[in-house]
């Protein structure tokens, strides 16, 4: 192999193990820890490449991103010239003096999803065409490093993935079919490309508003959906986290505020209004804002705020200002606090995922039981009750 030849891929250059610039011993050593480190398994020289091209951004990766999932024919073939040169790593004909490095059995296996579908697909393919199309579709569907390990981010000048996310699921979530079926619906519009809303859930604590957003991104995954979690503080850098996912045009965002609210004397709610709709500069056809709260108009107003002899002169200008934030969610899902009866059903579904079945009187008291000594009838008393009944068996 002539690696000097590579022409996208020559980040590779930089890594000793390819170059043989180092000795056997060394080169064994270092595939050996990063295998442990990045739980790589099988031929090691082919798997580390595998990883390094999924983990390292390259002109073929970048172009994608930017262009939505397009592009050009010169830069395909591009590419395939550097598959030529790559395929004895590829094939395992890139030899070495240590059988253990040929079918290497890590201490914890990797468990990227994406990363692992792309090792599947690797498994078989015929030319170096076929193989620069793997990682084209690759990086068109999960994109490249963090975008595509992580599910979610938290955002801090930058996008961080969040390693240890929620794996909720929306079947996990009992009841509230109608609430499910529109976000459903909204969300696989946006991710189909199709004209799609902001969304606010909002209602009573407890109801399952925040697990619901979070089931999406799991659900949606696959389809290129991310979520990005910023705080009430942060409002005031949306521009500046918009631009950044407006480098990742293959994927869709949702940013995600949780429990939102406001007090009269907190003014980060503009930086949200002029977010959602009325800024200079548009919102990323990629992104959506998604956003929970147990306030209706998001803004909090009082009693004294309609006194007729308020010094407000003119009244409804004011009570424009303060509903209209919540006005510019276009998809607005109420989640009300559930029925005994819905209650008992929540906590009975949770308990037979468990493999348990309470006959319906001793369901009926414990949960009461358990309702009435805690923080009201919801979702998330509950979960609590669930838990407190297994940890007692």
């Amino acid at each position: 192999m002539n690696l000097q030849n590579l022409i996208v891929c020559r980040n590779i250059l930089d890594e000793e193990i390819f170059t043989g610039a180092g000795d056997d011993f060394d080169t064994a050593a270092k595939l050996v820890e990063r295998a442990e480190n990045l739980g790589l398994s099988g031929n090691l020289y082919r798997s580390y490449l595998i990883y390094l091209l999924a983990h390292e951004p390259n002109l073929i990766s970048t172009t994608l991103e930017l262009n939505g999932g397009k592009i050009g024919e010169s830069l395909r073939e591009v590419f395939i010239h550097d598959a030529e040169i790559l395929l004895p790593i590829f094939t395992n004909e890139f030899g070495n003096n240590y059988p253990v490095l040929n079918d290497y059995k890590p201490t914890v296996t990797n468990t990227d999803e994406a990363f692992n579908e792309l090792i599947r697909r690797l498994e078989i393919f015929s030319s170096a065409d076929e193989l620069a199309d793997v990682f084209i579709e690759h990086y068109r569907r999960y994109g490249c490093g963090d975008i595509a390990t992580y599910r979610a981010f938290r955002w801090d000048k930058k996008i961080i993935g969040i390693k240890h996310f929620e794996t909720i699921l929306l079947d996990d979530l009992v009841g509230y079919v109608r609430q499910k079926e529109l976000l459903i619906g909204n969300t696989t519009a946006f991710v189909d490309g199709k004209p799609a809303n902001n969304v606010l859930l909002v209602g009573a604590r407890g109801t399952g508003k925040s697990s619901s957003v979070k089931a999406l991104v799991n659900e949606f995954y696959p389809q290129g959906l991310r979520l990005v979690q910023i705080t009430k503080p942060q409002l005031k850098t949306l521009p500046e986290l918009m631009e950044t996912l407006r480098q990742f045009m293959s994927k869709r965002f949702i940013i995600f505020l949780d429990d939102i609210s406001f007090e009269e004397s907190e003014t980060e709610y503009k930086y949200l209004k002029s977010a959602i709709e009325g800024g200079v500069e548009s919102r990323p056809e990629n992104v959506l804002i998604y956003a929970t709260s147990n306030r209706r108009h998001l803004i909090r107003e009082t009693w004294r705020d309609r006194h007729d002899e308020q010094e407000e002169l003119y009244r409804d200008d004011s009570a424009n200002e303060t509903i209209s934030l919540s006005d510019r969610f276009g998809l607005i899902i109420h989640y009300y606090a559930p029925t005994q009866a819905e209650y008992l059903e929540i906590i009975r579904n949770m308990l037979k995922r468990r493999g348990i079945e309470l006959d319906a009187e001793t369901l009926r008291l414990e949960g009461l039981r358990w309702e009435m000594s805690h923080s009201g009838r919801n979702g998330r008393t509950a979960q609590q009750f669930v838990n407190h009944y297994l940890g007692q068996r």
